[in-house]
C-alpha cells in the first residue's frame, strides 16, 4: 500500500490567506494515517484553527480561502466541496469552545446531530446508546438542560454530537481549553478508546502538548503559520526544545530561530 494511500488525510502545501491581504497558513503539510491519532501542536494564534478549518471547510465563514495546495480526503480531492458535503464524507470538526444546544437536553442535541446523516430512528438510537457507552456521566444527565452541564460534561456532549455523523475522521479543536487536568486526562482517555476500538482516525489541536502527546502516535508543531516540527510522540516529549517551550520550561524564544528544526516532513521510527 502506498503511503497516500494509508493516510486517510494529507494537507499538500496549503497556504490560507484572509480577507485575500492576511497570509496565515505558509506551505503547510501534513497527513493523519488511517485507523490514527495525529496532535497538531502550537501557541495560541500559531494557525492550529485555521488549518483544521482548511479541512473541514469553514474557512470561507470567516472570509478565508486556500490559495496553494490541495487537501484530500481518502484520496478525494476535496477543496471545492461545501462544509455539509464533507461532513457527509465522514470529516467533522468539534469546535472550539463546548458549542451545543444549551437550551435542548444531551439527548436532544445528539437527535439534532443525528439529522446530518438522515439516518433511521433506529439507528439514532442505536448511536446515542453508544455515545452514552463512551459517556456515561452523559447518559446520567441526559433530561437535563444543556445549559446547566459542567465544562467537562458539554465537552463531552460536543464529542457526543460529533460521533452521531458516524465520521471517518475526527478533528478536536483545543478540547482541554478551561478544564481541571482530570477532567482533561479522563476526555483524552475516551477519545483513545474510541479510536482504538472503532479505528476512527483522529486529528487533535492542542495547547497541552503534555496531555496530547500522551494519547497519540505522532505530532507535528506549528508556528507562525508554518510546520516547523514533524515527529513520533515519544520523540517529541523528548526533544529540548519542546520540553523547554511547552513541557514546563521557559518560554519566549521562537522556534523559527532554533537553528537545528526541520521544515520538510519526517518520520522517525
Amino acid at each position: 500500500m502506498s503511503t497516500a494511500a494509508a493516510n486517510i488525510l494529507s494537507l499538500n502545501n496549503i497556504e490560507v490567506i484572509y480577507d485575500r491581504v492576511a497570509l496565515a497558513i505558509k506551505g503547510a503539510s501534513l497527513d493523519v494515517p488511517q485507523g490514527g491519532m495525529v496532535a497538531l501542536l502550537g501557541a495560541n494564534g500559531a494557525g492550529k484553527s485555521t488549518l483544521l478549518k482548511s479541512v473541514s471547510g469553514l474557512l470561507k465563514a470567516e472570509r478565508g480561502e486556500i490559495t496553494r495546495g490541495e487537501v484530500h480526503f481518502m484520496g478525494e480531492n476535496i477543496d471545492a466541496l461545501p462544509p455539509q458535503a464533507r461532513v457527509q464524507r465522514g470529516i467533522v470538526q468539534v469546535l472550539e469552545g463546548r458549542r451545543v444546544f444549551e437550551h435542548l437536553t444531551p439527548d436532544e442535541n445528539l437527535v439534532a446531530a443525528s439529522a446530518v446523516r438522515g439516518t433511521s430512528a433506529a439507528d439514532v438510537q442505536r448511536d446515542r446508546e453508544r455515545v452514552y457507552g463512551y459517556f456515561p456521566r452523559l447518559a446520567q444527565r441526559r433530561t437535563a438542560q444543556s445549559g446547566y452541564l459542567s465544562g467537562g460534561e458539554q465537552q463531552m456532549l460536543a464529542i457526543g454530537r460529533a460521533l452521531m455523523t458516524r465520521p471517518k475522521l475526527l478533528m478536536l479543536d483545543e478540547p482541554s481549553l478551561g478544564l481541571a487536568p482530570f477532567l482533561v486526562a479522563e476526555i483524552f482517555d475516551i477519545v483513545r478508546r474510541i479510536n482504538r476500538d472503532e479505528g476512527l482516525s483522529v486529528l487533535l489541536v492542542e495547547q497541552n502538548a503534555i496531555a496530547a502527546l500522551e494519547v497519540v502516535s505522532h505530532g507535528y508543531l506549528i508556528e507562525g503559520g508554518r510546520i516547523v516540527m514533524h515527529d513520533t510522540a515519544e520523540a517529541m516529549k523528548k526533544n529540548s526544545d519542546i520540553q523547554e517551550f511547552y513541557l514546563g520550561g521557559h518560554e519566549g524564544r521562537d522556534f523559527n530561530q532554533i537553528k537545528h528544526y526541520r521544515r520538510r516532513k519526517r518520520w522517525l521510527s
